[in-house]
C-alpha cells in the first residue's frame, strides 16, 4: 500500500511539473511564432478589459468583503445555519475573519516591498513584457495548483492536518466559516507569496484579475446557497453543469469535501481539494462528482474546542478531554471501520494513553 501511494504521489508531482510549464511554453510559442516582436499591447490590458480594471481593483480592496458580508446576512436571514452558529463557533469564525485582515497585509507588504527587492533586486518588473493573457494563464495555474497541493498535503500528512482541522470543524457551510482557519495555516499559504513574487516581477494586472475571479469562485463554493442546483435540475442545463463541475469548484463538489463522513457515497473529504479549479482533482483522480449535498458537515470527533486552541494550535492547546488539539495527542494509522472519525484520509485522532 505504501509503495502504491508513493508511486501515485511521484506520478502526480511529475504531472504537476508539466502543468506548471504549460503557460511558459504557451508564452514562448506565442512570441516564437510572432518572430519575437513585442508591442505596447503586450504590456497593457486588452482594450475590452481596460474598463474593468478600476472595478476589479475596488472589488479586490473592499468589494469582496462587502459581498461576503451581504451573502452572509442573506444566509442567516434564510435560516440556513439553524441553531449551529453559537458559542465557540461564533468566536472562531469572527476571529478567523478579522485577524488575517489585520495581520496579513503587513506581512505581505514586508515580503513584497522589502524581502523581494533585497533577494532579487534586478528582477523587478522583468516579466512586464508578458501579454495579459499569458500572465493570467501563468498566475491562474501557479497560484491555484500550488494551493491544491498545499491543501491536499494538509489532509494527507498527519502533523499538517491539525493546522487545517479548524476549517473542517465547522458543522455548517457558509460565509461564516469561509475564513475559518488556524492562523499558522493561513500565514504560510504558499500561493500567497508565489503570487506576490509574480506581481513583483511585473504581472500585477493579471494577478488582480485572477485573485478576484478566484475569490468569487471560492465564495460561491463555500456558500450555503447552492447556486448550482438549477444546473442539475433542468436537463437543458446539464451540458453547462458537466463543464462547470469539472472546471471549477461548485457548492456540490466542495460541500462534499466538508462532509463528516464518506460512507454515504456523497461526502468526499478524501478528495475534492481544488479551490478555484476542480480540474486538478479530475487530473489527479482525487475528485468525486455526485451532484448531491451531504446531510451533515464537520468532524464526528469534534469537541467544540476553545477558539484560541483552534486558531493558534500548537501555541495554545485545548483543555477538552480527548481533543486532537490537547496536550499529549498523537495520530495513529486509520482503521477502515473508523474512517468517518476525521477528514484525514490516512489518519484519525486519538488521545495518548
Amino acid at each position: 500500500m505504501a509503495i502504491v501511494q508513493k508511486s501515485k504521489l511521484t506520478r502526480d508531482l511529475s504531472i504537476s511539473l508539466l502543468l506548471y510549464t504549460l503557460p511558459v511554453v504557451a508564452i514562448y510559442l506565442y512570441f516564437k511564432l510572432g518572430n519575437g516582436v513585442i508591442t505596447d499591447s503586450h504590456i497593457t490590458l486588452p482594450s475590452f478589459l481596460q474598463f474593468a480594471q478600476p472595478a476589479f481593483a475596488n472589488i479586490r480592496t473592499w468589494g469582496l468583503t462587502v459581498f461576503m458580508l451581504v451573502l452572509g446576512v442573506i444566509e442567516f436571514g434564510a435560516g440556513l445555519y439553524d441553531d449551529q452558529w453559537t458559542g465557540e463557533e461564533r468566536k472562531i469564525d469572527i476571529i478567523s475573519f478579522l485577524a488575517p485582515k489585520l495581520i496579513l497585509p503587513p506581512v505581505i507588504a514586508f515580503f513584497s516591498l522589502t524581502a523581494l527587492p533585497y533577494l532579487i533586486p534586478d528582477l523587478a518588473n522583468s516579466l512586464s513584457w508578458v501579454p495579459f493573457w499569458g500572465g493570467f494563464f501563468l498566475i491562474a495555474v501557479a497560484d491555484d495548483l500550488t494551493q491544491y497541493w498545499y491543501h491536499r498535503l494538509h489532509h494527507q500528512v498527519p502533523f499538517l492536518w491539525r493546522f487545517h482541522r479548524t476549517h473542517h470543524s465547522a458543522p455548517y457551510m457558509g460565509m461564516a466559516m469561509l475564513s475559518r482557519q488556524n492562523f499558522i495555516y493561513t500565514i504560510f499559504f504558499s500561493q500567497i507569496y508565489l503570487t506576490a513574487a509574480l506581481t513583483y516581477l511585473g504581472l500585477g494586472l493579471p494577478a488582480l484579475f485572477v485573485l478576484v475571479i478566484k475569490s468569487f469562485i471560492t465564495l460561491g463554493a463555500h456558500s450555503s446557497i447552492a447556486w448550482d442546483k438549477p444546473l442539475y435540475k433542468y436537463k437543458v442545463l446539464h451540458p453547462i453543469a458537466w463543464v462547470l463541475e469539472r472546471l471549477i469548484s461548485t457548492p456540490a463538489t466542495h460541500h462534499a469535501h466538508h462532509a463528516d463522513t464518506s460512507g454515504d457515497g456523497v461526502g468526499h473529504f478524501k478528495g475534492n481539494f481544488g479551490n478555484m479549479f476542480f480540474i486538478w482533482d479530475v487530473i489527479f483522480g482525487t475528485g468525486l462528482i455526485t451532484r448531491k449535498f451531504p446531510k451533515s458537515y464537520g468532524i464526528k470527533s469534534y469537541k467544540q474546542e476553545e477558539w484560541y486552541a483552534q486558531f493558534l494550535w500548537p501555541i495554545f492547546k485545548s483543555k477538552k478531554e480527548g481533543s486532537a488539539l490537547a496536550e499529549g495527542v498523537f495520530a495513529v494509522p486509520l482503521k477502515q471501520k473508523e474512517e468517518s472519525i476525521s477528514p484525514s484520509p490516512v489518519y484519525y485522532e486519538q488521545a495518548q494513553s
